[in-house]
């Protein structure tokens, strides 16, 4: 679910082109956008605070033959939303998993490092190193 939580509109919206047998599905909570509290804590370890809120995009769909997937995504994209519950809800079904995952998940996942190397490698390419020197007495 992260991977499709992270993946871009695009991304799921080709996957969801290449998808062989398209399942019947009902919308059990349609795509609705709302906001959520960020909680976090200083040095990860600290008192909690509240940081701020963000948008989440949440729906949950119901297949024909009774799986339920859900999905809750950062920001507001509605058919995103429906097309990760979707893939929720097929992922499920012991029949399809592997080939999803392999066809589908695993790819985006491998994008996504990618993307969070080339970001580190971006970032640290512009570390600066600072230190003190200490005077003598």
């Amino acid at each position: 679910m992260g991977v499709l939580g992270r993946a871009s509109g695009d991304d799921l919206e080709r996957a969801w082109r290449s998808l062989g047998g398209k399942p019947d599905y009902v919308a059990v909570r349609a795509p609705e956008t709302g906001m959520v509290m960020v909680r976090s804590r200083a040095g990860g370890t600290g008192a909690p605070f509240c940081l701020g809120e963000m948008t989440v995009t949440r729906c949950a769909i119901e297949t024909a033959d009774g799986r339920v997937g859900v999905s809750y995504l950062a920001g507001r994209d509605p058919r995103r939303a429906e097309i990760a519950a979707v893939l929720d809800a097929l992922l499920q079904d012991p029949a399809r998993r592997a080939a999803l995952l392999r066809e589908m998940i695993d790819p985006l996942a491998a994008r996504q490092a990618d993307a969070r190397r080339a970001r580190r490698a971006k970032v640290a390419a512009t570390k600066v190193d600072f230190f003190t020197m200490v005077r003598g007495d």
